[in-house]
């Protein structure tokens, strides 16, 4: 056995108590050292003969060998004392219900590992993989601080319906799993084992995305059953792409061995929606720190108290993203495959480390559960003020849905993923997902701010000696983002929940220059728009191409929608209906001209319009109708100039005018022929006052 200093001098001859050996007691002869030399002295305060005090006085450090010592650093923190502090939803019964069958601490782990077990289980074999608790890295740390061995520590799920088969390499070994780490845990397992992770000056984890720095949407597929085949919207301007059962299977056979061939996988169990009667529960699994931070962040974040009762996962996500698919693989068209097994509740991500792909992969599968229960799903913004009145912005990239969400006077229920259910709104996320190409503090302080130790800054480029970042910068892609928890937003509303909205605002940049600064919809023309999910981009200058672009994308969101958009379309009409809710179309485009000839309308005004909406001064507007779009413009509004409000009377040449407004008319019609044939209710009905809600030219 090992011996210390400190058993030597125990051993040493006439040491009575090691006390003799520090020097208690005034100095000697009979105190000095068996050999003879001077005793070294090692408590109190000590005078040197230049004349300097030494303080020697300081306890002995608690450890025996440099690990225990290391070990000793990190605390553990008490059962009482809940490591997470993180906002959640509220409890609803639980393990802390009185009438709860209490089980031990051991019960639980096992439980919970048999749990992940079943979740990393192969469909064609009897047991699942063995799994054991902890970074491997660690192992002595947790021989010096009295861990169990790996036979008592490891648990594996049986799968009795599977065929018993030979053994082979794989069940032979252990898969360590990093389950619920805390943002620390996880940077240092980032920076530690993987490439590109960096600490930047304001103590975010930068990292990258690999070759994808964006979503693969053609490398997305939907399995196609009897079910699906009837509820999801197929075809023509459809984003479902379809898969066979077979395939999905193969894919996430693919998936799952690759992550059990790993020496660990990082778990997150997490919530989806909050509220509490309509939340989902996740798991995430997935090979990277950076991929478990990212859904650490973007997810809910479960109490300690609520992991224990988690259970069963409602979802699951394969996140296999560093391994390809085979491209010889039924339906496969590239290296990257995104699957949804709807039925199953799972989905297996391959080919691709960009993580946005399991944010927005959830967001459609909220998309597909939340309409099932009567509950609106939405890709939009939602804020609200001092009084409970809540206001949903909708807008595709560019029309500023994150700047005017984002509202110092009013609280931020979220900027992305809200349900609108019978109890109100709740946002889906427990966190932000902002760009952050040419992020300024001055125009955006709140993401500035947010970028701190704990968020997650993708594919950004930084200073190699400060690590200060140039959100300039688009050497790696113009994708750039930070991922944070929503509570980094100073006035964010804990519990992220509020009251049915009062005003749906759909906003549209319009580069053609033809749409008002602002209209009062009618429920059929709110019903149109939100189908329509109209902007404007302006094309890149490479080319010479200076022409605007329209851009129509379903509900604001297309990529995400699983059903037609008709389906949300109706039942966004109907709550707002039931609740009261008056919708609005803003144009934060052009005005005066189109793009290169006009002046895109200043944010002030824009401003004060969407105060206008929040007092409830427009709904006393006097209001005159526009041609071609029949939309009601307000003849007045309180800090914004009148003769913008109109937009032909800041055309110069009304010819030109014309022509671009029925130019976007005729857009806006071949975009909505898609739609036209298809019946809402249990007539044409509705359907027909839907389309003469649109421009009548």
């Amino acid at each position: 056995m090992r011996r210390t200093l400190y058993m030597v001098l125990r051993e040493c001859p006439g040491a009575e108590s090691i006390d003799q050996w520090r020097g208690a007691g005034p100095r000697s002869a009979e105190m000095a050292t068996p050999n003879g030399l001077a005793r070294i002295e090692t408590t109190g305060k000590k005078k040197q003969d230049n004349g300097v005090w030494y303080d020697d006085s300081s306890a002995p450090v608690r450890a025996q060998t440099i690990d225990e010592l290391h070990s000793l650093q990190r605390k553990r923190s008490a059962p009482s004392t809940p490591k997470r502090s993180a906002p959640t939803t509220p409890i609803k019964g639980g393990a802390h219900s009185p009438f709860a069958v209490a089980i031990s601490e051991e019960e639980r782990h096992t439980q919970q590992m048999q749990s992940i077990s079943a979740s990393l289980a192969s469909l064609t074999r009897e047991t699942g993989p063995k799994v054991v608790k902890g970074d491997p890295a660690a192992k002595g740390e947790a021989a010096a601080q009295g861990a169990p061995s790996t036979p008592r520590a490891h648990q594996q799920h049986r799968h009795p319906a599977a065929p018993a088969i030979a053994v082979s390499d794989s069940s032979l070994k252990f898969t360590h799993v990093l389950n619920n780490l805390s943002p620390a845990e996880l940077y240092e397992q980032a920076i530690k084992y993987e490439k590109g992770s960096f600490i930047t000056s304001t103590g975010a984890l930068a990292t990258l995305s690999g070759a994808k720095t964006g979503r693969s949407p053609r490398d997305k597929r939907v399995v196609k059953d009897e079910v699906t085949a009837q509820d999801l919207w197929w075809g023509k301007g459809s984003p479902n792409i379809e898969m066979d059962e077979k395939t999905f299977l193969i894919n996430r056979e693919r998936a799952v061995d690759y992550l059990n061939s790993l020496e660990k996988v990082f778990v997150n169990d997490q919530y989806l929606n909050w509220d509490p009667e309509n939340r989902i529960k996740v798991r995430i699994i997935s090979a990277r720190a950076y991929h478990s931070l990212f859904m650490h962040n973007m997810c809910i974040r479960p109490t300690d108290e609520e992991l224990e009762d988690f259970g069963t996962p409602d979802f699951t996500i394969y996140n296999a993203g560093q391994f390809p698919c085979n491209r010889y693989t039924h339906y496969m068209t590239s290296s990257t495959s995104i699957d949804l097994n709807l039925a199953r509740r799972e989905m297996v991500i391959m080919g691709t480390q960009y993580a946005g792909e399991m944010k927005k992969g959830l967001f459609g599968v909220m998309h597909y559960l939340m309409p099932k229960r009567g509950i609106l799903s939405l890709h939009s913004g939602c804020n609200m003020g001092k009084d409970g009145d809540v206001a949903l912005f909708f807008g595709l990239s560019g029309t500023g849905k994150t700047t005017l969400s984002t509202d110092h006077n009013r609280l931020l229920i979220g900027d992305d993923e809200h349900c609108w259910s019978d109890n109100g709104v709740s946002n889906i996320e427990g966190g932000c997902y902002a760009k952050c190409i040419d992020l300024a503090q001055e125009k955006e302080p709140d993401i500035w701010n947010a970028i701190k130790f704990g968020t997650v800054l993708e594919n950004v480029v930084f200073d190699e000696h400060t690590r200060e970042v140039d959100y300039a910068d688009n050497s790696v892609t113009e994708n750039t983002r930070a991922a944070y928890p929503i509570e980094y937003i100073p006035n964010a509303k804990i519990p992220c929940v509020g009251p049915h909205p009062k005003n749906v605002i759909l906003l549209a940049c319009d580069a053609f220059g033809v749409l008002p600064p602002v209209s009062k919809l009618n429920l059929a023309q709110t019903m149109y728009h939100f189908i329509s999910g109209y902007t404007a981009l302006v094309a890149g200058t490479e080319d010479g191409i200076k022409e605007p672009q329209a851009t129509f994308s379903a509900c604001f969101g297309a990529a995400f929608i699983m059903l037609h958009p008709t389906k949300y379309a109706a039942m966004l009409a109907e709550k707002m209906q039931k609740y009261g809710a008056t919708g609005w179309l803003v144009n934060t485009g052009w005005s005066g001209g189109r793009y290169g000839v006009g002046k895109r309308i200043r944010l002030p005004y824009t401003r004060k319009i969407i105060d206008a909406i929040h007092s409830g001064e427009l709904l006393t507007a006097n209001y005159q109708k526009t041609e071609v779009f029949g939309l009601e413009i307000p003849t007045e509004i309180n800090g914004v100039p009148s003769e913008i409000l109109d937009p032909i009377n800041t055309w110069t040449d009304k010819a030109a005018y014309k022509e671009n407004l029925l130019r976007l008319g005729g857009l806006f019609k071949k975009n909505f022929e898609v739609f036209a044939s298809y019946k809402i209710g249990d007539d044409s009905s509705l359907t027909d006052e839907i389309l003469a809600a649109g421009p009548n030219f």
